[in-house]
Formats: structure tokens, C-alpha cells, sequence
């Protein structure tokens, strides 16, 4: 284990919350139907098939000028949002397993799809915890594709196969098992596919992940 990559939203910290109450407000004003059943649809995924996924829902076709107008609504009332988050909307665990894979020299990343990850982690405070940082800024296909996850290794000059990911949505874990990566899942959902489940980070630590993917490589 050389690179350890967090995903964003739902393990370093949860705006689920928030992007539901802008995305409900965004529907609500273009007259679509939304709900919390529908937004568990949208985990792990761009904003613009998001987007997408809730047009097809509700069999609204629009045009590109229209889309683009409706994802800048939606970032706008999220951001706006987003100025609420502080420290302590950092998830139980985080911290510690931080500091504890710093002790250890293993560095860690960001792999997120999101592009308001800059502003996220300036609100978190963490902002200078991670040695490198890919997001939606800097990548063209979201997951489940795993560019996201390779482009992470490709920064620190690390082979995908010494990586380890932890997620909290389907298309994460999908995406680091496309880059032959080692996968962890963080929630109460079980992710098909990922090598260990966890229900937060409390219990994580260097020693436990580097058992845990060793005994995985024997099995």
C-alpha cells in the first residue's frame, strides 16, 4: 500500500443533504418531480448526468442552452449552501486516519467528481491535508469510469495495484475495481463489489487496511 484515495462527498464529509435541497428546489421550480428515492440515484456521479438522470425520470427532454442554465441554478443554490459547512461536519474518523496514514508516510489523495471540491475542503478546514487532489475540474468522464482514481496514481507516480480507494457509492467502488485497485466501502448500503465494508472510518487504520488487502491478495 502506497496511495491511499478518499473520495469526497459521504467520506471525508456528507453535503448528501444539501445537494438534495438544491437539486428539490432546482425541480421544484422547473416544475419535476423529486424526491429522496430519486436522489439516492444520484450518488457518485457528475452533475451533469445528475442532471440527466432527472430529466429522463420525468421524460423532460430540453435543449443544451436550457441544461447548461439548470446545472449553473443547481451550483449556485449548492454553493450557496456549501457556506455553511466548518470543521465539525468532518465524519467521525476522519482526523484519525489522516494522521495516523501521515505517521505511517503513506500519502493520500482526493479522487472526487465533484467540482466544488476546493470550496468543500476550504470549509472543512482540509484544505492542505492531501498530497494531491483530482476532481471534476481536472477530469472528462466521472465515475464509474476510473480516470478520476488513475489520474490520482499518474500524480504521485504510484502503480494502480498499490492503491487503495475508500467510497460510499456504487460508482466509485466500480470505478476503483476498473483501475485495478483495491476498494473499501463506507455506509450503511452494501457496494457490491468492494473488497471491505465499514459503517464509517472510526475502526480504519494503516495497519488494519494493509492486513486486510494483504489477506484479500491470498484469498
Amino acid at each position: 500500500m502506497e496511495l491511499v484515495i478518499f473520495d469526497l462527498d459521504g467520506v471525508i464529509v456528507s453535503t448528501d443533504q444539501y445537494h438534495y435541497e438544491a437539486w428539490k428546489a432546482l425541480s421544484d421550480k422547473h416544475n419535476l418531480l423529486f424526491n429522496y428515492e430519486m436522489n439516492h440515484m444520484l450518488r457518485g456521479v457528475s452533475r451533469g448526468e445528475c442532471l440527466k438522470i432527472i430529466l429522463d425520470l420525468n421524460s423532460r427532454i430540453v435543449d443544451s442552452i436550457e441544461f447548461a442554465q439548470m446545472l449553473e441554478e443547481k451550483n449556485n443554490l449548492y454553493k450557496e449552501k456549501l457556506n455553511q459547512l466548518t470543521e465539525k461536519d468532518i465524519l467521525p474518523g476522519v482526523p484519525a486516519l489522516l494522521k495516523d496514514l501521515k505517521e505511517h508516510n503513506i500519502p493520500v489523495a482526493i479522487g472526487s467528481s465533484s467540482k466544488n471540491t476546493p470550496a468543500i475542503l476550504k470549509g472543512i478546514g482540509l484544505s492542505e491535508n492531501f498530497d494531491v487532489i483530482v476532481d471534476g475540474n481536472s477530469i472528462i468522464n466521472s465515475k464509474p469510469d476510473p480516470e478520476v482514481f488513475l489520474k490520482c496514481a499518474v500524480k504521485m507516480n504510484i502503480s494502480p495495484e498499490k492503491c487503495v480507494v475508500i467510497e460510499d457509492a456504487k460508482a466509485g467502488i466500480d470505478a476503483a475495481l476498473a483501475a485495478d485497485m483495491y476498494a473499501i466501502g463506507v455506509g450503511e448500503e452494501n457496494l457490491p463489489g468492494a473488497h471491505k465494508m465499514i459503517k464509517n472510518l472510526k475502526n480504519l487504520s494503516y495497519k488494519s487496511i494493509l492486513e486486510d488487502k494483504v489477506r484479500t491478495q491470498y484469498e
